[in-house]
């Protein structure tokens, strides 16, 4: 009987040995999950919805799980304040001007808060500090704007059938030009017009860059003009001898149109002779006088040479010219 009592001593002794194991092992376990063994030092941030999040909730930092939600309570007016407890191996990478913001555990899964880093400018952060929040979108203001883009994607939709049926039916340019042949013609003549313009303006591209080569050709003319210093003198020369060509035309031009005012004018014989009538009346008096005297002039010779007293005198003057010419 005494056997029997301690047999069962040492069975509930083992038993509650191995309860102990196990409450140990499991205190360790949830611990280190938890990081409640781990030194830590604490940070908050301020939100104004933190969409659902919960004590125990994880904090990540670059990906990596580097401490949980401490505390959760109500700040000022309608702002939450969230406490947190962060692993001293991460202070090394967070710095004071780095944000907090609230995400999800992947597409459905627990909320979150999110570390970003900051710049290396700053100093780290310390423990008590405030970190920055960086305002997402929360998963309602997502949904909501889905509705809305269904909603445009609806009535663009709406529209774009209208449209359609607009353009079967015939109706509008659009339509016009999808339906009546002699417009679709038209416009087919328009772009073979269009092509041929184009060609054109590539061929007439081709003819200018192979005009611009032969101008840079070595030798010629406009590459003397542009490189030979002799030839640009000559031109320059010419130039300027043409610049005075012009102005001797420019002066005889000048002169011309002094003596031809002096035709106008009656202080000089030949302004008398075109101006004045009865000058010119005159002088066709004088020039009819002149004519009749030498008319009587000759017919006088002609007596004289007829006279027996000068007929051998002409006779000899004949005789001699005669010989002269052979």
């Amino acid at each position: 009987m005494q056997a029997t009592d301690n047999r069962k001593q040492i069975t509930v002794g083992v038993f509650i040995l191995i309860g102990l194991v196990i409450f140990v092992l499991g205190v360790f376990t949830l611990g280190s999950q938890r990081k409640t063994f781990v030194k830590s030092f604490t940070v908050n941030a301020v939100f104004s919805d933190i969409q659902g999040l919960k004590s125990g909730g994880n904090v990540w930092f670059s990906g990596v799980k580097i401490g949980t939600i401490k505390k959760i309570q109500f700040y000022g007016t309608s702002q939450v304040q969230v406490f947190m407890n962060i692993e001293e191996d991460a202070h090394k990478y967070i710095h004071k001007n780095s944000t907090a913001s609230i995400s999800s555990d992947g597409l459905i899964g627990n909320k979150i808060v999110v570390i970003g880093g900051g710049s290396p400018k700053f100093p780290f952060i310390e423990d008590g500090d405030q970190l920055q929040v960086n305002t997402a979108l929360s998963t309602d203001d997502i949904m909501k704007t889905f509705q809305v883009n269904n909603k445009n994607l609806v009535d663009v939709t709406s529209d774009f059938k209208v449209l359609s049926k607009s353009l079967v039916e015939g109706k509008g340019t659009a339509g016009a030009l999808l339906t009546d042949e002699k417009i679709a013609a038209n416009f087919r003549t328009i772009v073979e017009n269009l092509k041929n313009t184009t060609a054109s303006a590539n061929r007439m591209a081709a003819e200018m860059n192979t005009f611009t080569k032969t101008l840079n050709t070595k030798g010629g003319l406009a590459d003397k003009l542009m490189t030979d210093t002799a030839v640009f003198a000559k031109l320059q020369g010419a130039v300027t001898e043409l610049q005075k060509t012009a102005q001797s035309a420019s002066a005889m031009t000048e002169n011309l149109n002094k003596a031809s005012s002096k035709f106008n004018q009656t202080d000089n014989a030949v302004g008398l002779l075109i101006n004045d009538a009865k000058t010119a009346e005159q002088v066709k008096s004088i020039m009819k006088n002149l004519e009749t005297s030498s008319k009587k002039l000759d017919e006088d010779l002609e007596a004289l040479q007829s006279n027996f007293l000068f007929r051998g005198f002409f006779k000899k003057r004949a005789k001699a010219e005669a010989e002269g010419q052979k």
